[in-house]
């Protein structure tokens, strides 16, 4: 319904095309509307691509949207959970239903036929294709718009085309090597099948990236799914880090922080039954970037929430049960408020029923789902910036940031100050990597700080596969594979290496 709805939208903003002489041009099939037309008039139009765009956002939270049936094929937040699983911090508990065994006991990621490594790899690129569509309408990557509406829309379809690259390359490749060759490379300018370096897929996101940065420097947004500066800015402080390039990040997420438009979440809005709690409001002020999900779009069953929320009646609340890993909750200090977002009793034990929940909190009590997607908050960026400090030699400016976000979660400053001042060298870099899990539980950041710190994951005791393993990021189980559809029908790519 949601595509017809843009399909309509687009239509009728054709509709609304003035008849100019090209539109009149005797010799072309005016049935048949061209890249051309829209590359003619889309500047002066932009409406007849931003049904194309906004159908990027609608795509991102589609349940199955890559294959039409499967219950863990659920858009970014689907996304998520496969990387916050294979990342060690989120414990699948309990297995009733079979989702994400293929996940978590390390099959998937080194067996190409398996459907996840299809669904991740055709999710992200059908973001790329639509968004060079759209990028294309408005005449290239080269085009100069000449409206601020047609800018703003450039500016979205790039920064679209970057997170999917950059998560692309996150994904599918085991560590950052930038001569390594590894995804096939779509731009409009150049479409290699062949896969090609890390390097040209990094130049492409970090182009668009600072590109999408100008191209929206005077936008606001109405809502909070589309992409704004900010929103890009965190987007290319996340590709810096992972490229080693903390000089870079810290001065994005630097400038995102101090910008002052995003306050921290609130103590009271970080664990049930706190005032406000509940992450679970795209209005929330410390969200950057998220979805309004609402009871027309008709999400129930096939649903981020259903395969999270004990509250929700689907798969989390019917057995198959996502838990923090038990060695990460006994690192938090009992006076961390973050330590009260998980349940500790009975069958809710270590599931996230105070962190992520259903308002009406009644265990499978939601069935058409209203609670919101969350994408990005301003968390991510005291995170990152201390971190990137810290791998910079800035072990002050680490400290303050990693101090502001800590004070109102360890119960004051003085706690906070206790439990930073002393760190230094690794140690420090250790703390804010464990801040960055404790904080950002459940979101689907943790793969990346994996990646981006080298480390080695030691699972928990309440994993139902693989418990009390260790594993090295780069290892061949940690990253996921091209598809078998991929090497069936691109022949420019013969081998996963």
């Amino acid at each position: 319904m949601k595509n017809k709805f843009i399909y309509l939208m687009v239509a009728a903003s054709l509709l609304g095309v003035g008849c100019s002489e090209e539109f009149l041009d005797p010799v072309r099939n005016t049935a048949t509307i061209t890249n051309i037309d829209f590359a003619e008039n889309a500047d002066i139009n932009p409406a007849l691509v931003t049904g194309t765009l906004d159908g990027i956002g609608s795509f991102m939270i589609e349940p199955a949207g890559v294959t039409g049936t499967r219950h863990y094929d659920l858009g970014q937040k689907g996304v998520d959970i496969f990387l916050d699983i294979l990342s060690g911090d989120m414990a699948l508990s309990a297995n009733s239903y079979g989702w994400y065994q293929n996940t978590a006991n390390l099959v998937a990621t080194v067996d190409f036929t398996r459907e996840e490594n299809r669904i991740i790899w055709e999710y992200y690129y059908k973001i790329v294709s639509t968004a060079n569509n759209v990028i294309e309408s408005l005449g290239g990557n080269d085009a100069v718009p000449t409206t601020a509406e047609s800018r703003h829309v450039l500016g979205q379809a790039k920064a679209y085309r970057a997170y999917a690259y950059f998560y692309l390359a996150q994904i599918f490749q085991r560590a950052y090597d930038p001569s390594q060759e590894i995804l096939p490379f779509y731009n409009i300018d150049s479409n290699i099948s062949a896969k090609v370096p890390a390097s040209d897929i990094y130049a492409q996101v970090t182009s668009d990236l600072n590109s999408a940065i100008t191209l929206l420097d005077d936008y606001s947004r109405d809502q909070k799914h589309k992409i704004d500066k900010y929103v890009a800015k965190g987007l290319l402080a996340y590709t810096y880090a992972a490229m080693g390039n903390y000089t870079d990040a810290k001065t994005l997420a630097d400038q995102i922080v101090d910008a002052n438009v995003y306050p921290l979440t609130t103590t009271g809005q970080l664990a049930y039954p706190g005032a406000g709690s509940g992450f679970n409001d795209v209005n929330s002020a410390s969200w950057m970037w998220g979805y309004d999900i609402t009871a027309e779009m008709g999400h129930q069953l096939l649903d981020w929430w259903g395969q999270i929320d004990y509250f929700t009646y689907s798969y989390a609340w019917a057995g198959d049960r996502k838990s923090i890993d038990n060695g990460l909750y006994a690192s938090i200090p009992a006076i961390d408020v973050r330590k009260t977002q998980f349940g500790t009793t009975g069958l809710t034990t270590g599931m996230p029923i105070n962190k992520f929940f259903d308002p009406g909190r009644t265990a499978g009590g939601q069935q058409t789902v209203t609670t919101d997607y969350l994408f990005m908050r301003i968390e991510e960026f005291y995170l990152l910036s201390a971190e990137a400090a810290a791998k910079s030699g800035n072990e002050p400016a680490a400290k303050l940031r990693l101090k502001a976000l800590l004070s109102n979660r360890l119960g004051g400053t003085a706690n906070a100050d206790a439990y930073v001042d002393p760190l230094t060298g690794q140690a420090l870099l250790d703390a804010i990597y464990l801040q960055t899990r404790i904080e950002l539980w459940g979101e689907g950041k943790s793969y990346l700080a994996l990646k981006r710190n080298q480390a080695t994951v030691t699972r928990g005791t309440n994993h139902v596969f693989r418990s009390g393993e260790s594993f090295l990021y780069s290892i061949d189980e940690m990253s996921f594979q091209i598809p078998q559809t991929e090497l069936n029908n691109n022949p420019s790519i013969t081998s996963q290496n």
